[in-house]
């Protein structure tokens, strides 16, 4: 194929039909329509083009990119017991629960012991960023980056349930004199993207988006559109979440969306295998630092991978479940390829939605199908299969395996696969790695509410 990156060549003209004469000199619509469609062209402005400098991260395999990203290689599953309070009672009684987190460096100790953890994780997975940006707080780097263009947007679904939680008790228990002067600070959803703002002096534009699982990659949507548009020349973009606690897992279990496979968690987590009996809580958060290719450039940054593009939208069908004709799905996907500048032809990665529920997985599946039509050269997985469901940090560590894959050359696989669905077609990456070069991956993530989301990234290419 024609690489997207030069001008599109002139369509031929197409024959008149037999006893219709067509004008001198007039090229047919319907062909040029149809050449524009076949080759979309991605942005060539080096202000536009948006990039990928850093990386950072809290997950149940620890606070490091590439440590994370071997374990998922490896197909190691994070899944274990609930030991942060007693879920002995609850019908679910695992998850893929983050031990031992410290934040040494990152946050000062008496800050660090009022935060909710859902902060916590969004200031440390920043900063780290910053740091694989080769921009760490104090540094020299740092200091030249102008303030007043730089933001932050890290969204959250469920924000801070535990200071939320802690702060009802209290009310209930002790009466309202008892409510820390924190329960509103720390448990509103745009704190972290402030917090961390406050630390490392961004003054761009700051916020938090709240679209359930699918904010991660809402946050990196409009992150881009921010630098394209002009109005900020580097973002720190993604998401955090920290609800395993009594009233996050109760609320999942009402829900009736987990699984109760308690007595081997680590397979849990099944996508798209015929057992799958829902999804397993994770928790965490993912962070990427996105900004322009002439600001990158500008500072020498260290760029990983290129965001072409993405696209959001909603089902407008049910509070939890997807539409059954996948049409909020497959329309939310070619409406990023539209974005990106990419033809469905060029994609070969797909970094999966695929929570392990029964309707949801074989409904992503569905709507892929109606866009690619030729599953034979794409690999899909599951990075939820290992480290759970993470709400709205999911598309965060996603997107930071999805890069992986493009940098590493090597996909992850997708584990729990015994008995798959026959009419996925896709290869998963069974249980085993793949050595695969990505040319175009695209992350999907969708969440409650019908809301859909999905992010175009490919390796750079100057």
């Amino acid at each position: 194929m024609q690489s997207l990156l030069l001008p599109t060549a002139a369509a031929a003209p197409v024959a008149a039909p037999r006893g219709r004469r067509q004008p001198p000199g007039r090229v047919s619509v319907r062909a040029s329509a149809t050449a524009a469609a076949a080759a979309p062209r991605r942005e060539t402005d080096p202000k536009k083009r948006v990039v990928i400098t850093g990386m950072g991260l809290v997950s149940v395999f620890g606070n490091d990119v590439d440590a994370y990203y071997d374990r998922l290689l490896a197909g190691e599953s994070g899944i274990g017991p609930i030991d942060r309070f007693d879920a002995s009672k609850f019908p679910t009684r695992f998850a893929g629960q983050i031990r031992g987190f410290s934040s040494e460096g990152y946050i000062d100790g008496k800050n660090d012991r009022r935060l909710d953890d859902c902060l916590r994780y969004c200031i440390v997975s920043g900063k780290k960023a910053l740091e694989s940006a080769g921009i760490a707080l104090g540094s020299k780097p740092m200091e030249k980056i102008d303030k007043a263009r730089a933001g932050v947007l890290v969204g959250t679904g469920m924000g801070g349930l535990t200071v939320f939680s802690d702060g009802v008790q209290n009310l209930i228990e002790k009466g309202y004199r008892k409510i820390t002067p924190f329960f509103i600070p720390y448990a509103i959803t745009n704190m972290g993207s402030a917090l961390l703002g406050m630390d490392i002096g961004f003054m761009g534009p700051n916020y938090s988006i709240s679209t359930a699982c699918a904010t991660s990659n809402y946050c990196f949507y409009a992150a881009a559109n921010h630098i394209r548009r002009g109005e900020a020349d580097i973002m720190i973009a993604g998401g955090t979440e920290a609800a395993i606690i009594p009233i996050g897992v109760g609320g999942f279990v009402a829900c009736r969306a987990l699984s109760q496979r308690n007595d081997d968690p680590k397979t849990a987590s099944r996508p798209w295998d015929k057992e799958r009996d829902g999804f397993v809580m994770g928790e965490g958060a993912g962070v990427l630092v996105m900004e322009s290719l002439e600001h990158a450039m500008k500072r020498d940054a260290p760029i990983i991978a290129e965001y072409l593009g993405g696209a959001v939208n909603c089902d407008a069908y049910h509070m939890t479940d997807p539409r059954s004709d996948g049409l909020g799905v497959s329309s939310c996907i070619k409406q990023s390829l539209e974005d990106a500048g990419v033809a469905p032809e060029e994609v070969n990665y797909i970094n999966a939605h695929a929570t392990s529920t029964l309707a949801g997985d074989l409904a992503e599946v569905n709507a892929i199908k109606q866009v690619f039509k030729d599953p034979s050269g794409i690999k899909i997985n599951a990075t939820k299969s290992m480290i759970g469901h993470c709400l709205g940090a999911a598309g965060g560590l996603e997107a930071i395996a999805t890069i992986k894959a493009m940098t590493t050359g090597w996909v992850h696989p997708s584990i729990n696969q015994f008995n798959p669905e026959e009419v996925v077609e896709f290869d998963t990456v069974p249980n085993v790695k793949k050595q695969h070069e990505v040319n175009v991956g695209i992350s999907n993530s969708f969440g409650f509410g019908g809301h859909n989301s999905v992010v175009v990234f490919a390796p750079f290419k100057p």
